[in-house]
């Protein structure tokens, strides 16, 4: 029994946004806010957009990367700082960050399961479809409304965020171009992406996909990413760029400040 407690504390742990905590220590950058009302979720949810330094001047169109843990005491604040200084610094184009501040987290990071534990970690959870709806049919034409956007799109996030990250690539593939996961939470439904991500490639669409993904310590998690990374090297499809970095020395509350960075570069500039 007290197995099965520490392991239901873990699980609830890493489907908790991990860096919420020292968020306060990330300066908030210049950002505009704005509400959406949402037929899909059945709820008005606030989204922060961050526009790098010389947007405003210019009349280029710019790429999208999105990410759920959006709120300014989420990540937001964190990544946004992050793409600034990686733009600084020259090491990636300019592109737009869209943050989905969240409601019920677990609700819409999470898909179907069939696991009695699972269903334990919140009162709902499973509304990841209707997430997605919601970001493709809704937030998509909103944020094309309102900014200059090319039709690159990239997803990014970490533990459950990260899971939602994972499931997007393998169930709806042609929503994103980058696909970017710190620890995803793998283990979810019986580890049911791993279960069956040999059965999403052989469908998979033939445009270029990008994914990047990363592992660290925690025991519940990097086991699927080391054999997540084993399918991608044995299926081989052409069009998926794929990189797993696995990081044994980092913890589920370490990797994805740890990581952030060269994950970016990767995906982003589309250099191997």
């Amino acid at each position: 029994m007290k197995f099965i407690y520490y392991n239901l504390l873990f699980i609830v742990f890493t489907l908790t946004s991990c860096s919420n905590a020292s968020q306060p220590n990330d300066p908030i950058p210049e950002h505009e806010t704005f509400k959406i009302q949402s037929k899909q979720v059945g709820e008005e949810r606030v989204i922060n957009v961050w526009t790098p330094e010389n947007y405003k001047a210019s009349k280029d169109s710019l790429s999208v990367m999105y990410m759920a843990d959006g709120g300014i005491k989420e990540d937001f604040p964190h990544i946004a700082n992050t793409l600034a200084k990686l733009i600084k610094e020259k090491k990636i184009k300019p592109l737009i960050l869209v943050g989905i501040e969240n409601t019920q987290r677990r609700r819409d990071l999470t898909g179907f399961t069939e696991v009695a534990k699972d269903k334990e970690i919140a009162p709902v959870v499973g509304g990841s479809e209707k997430f997605r709806a919601f970001i493709k049919d809704e937030l998509f034409p909103e944020i094309n409304k309102r900014y200059r956007t090319t039709t690159e799109k990239s997803i990014i996030g970490e533990s459950a965020s990260g899971l939602f990250v994972m499931e997007t690539f393998f169930l709806t593939p042609e929503m994103f171009d980058n696909y970017v996961a710190f620890d995803p939470s793998l283990w979810w439904n019986n580890h049911y992406l791993v279960r069956t991500a040999k059965e999403h490639l052989a469908k998979f669409p033939t445009s270029e996909k990008r994914i990047w993904f990363a592992g660290s310590d925690a025991e519940d998690v990097s086991p699927f990413t080391k054999e997540l990374a084993d399918i991608f090297t044995v299926v081989n499809k052409e069009n998926v760029k794929w990189k797993f970095s696995d990081e044994p020395k980092e913890k589920h509350t370490t990797i994805f400040r740890a990581t952030k960075e060269k994950a970016i570069i990767w995906t982003l500039n589309k250099t191997e």
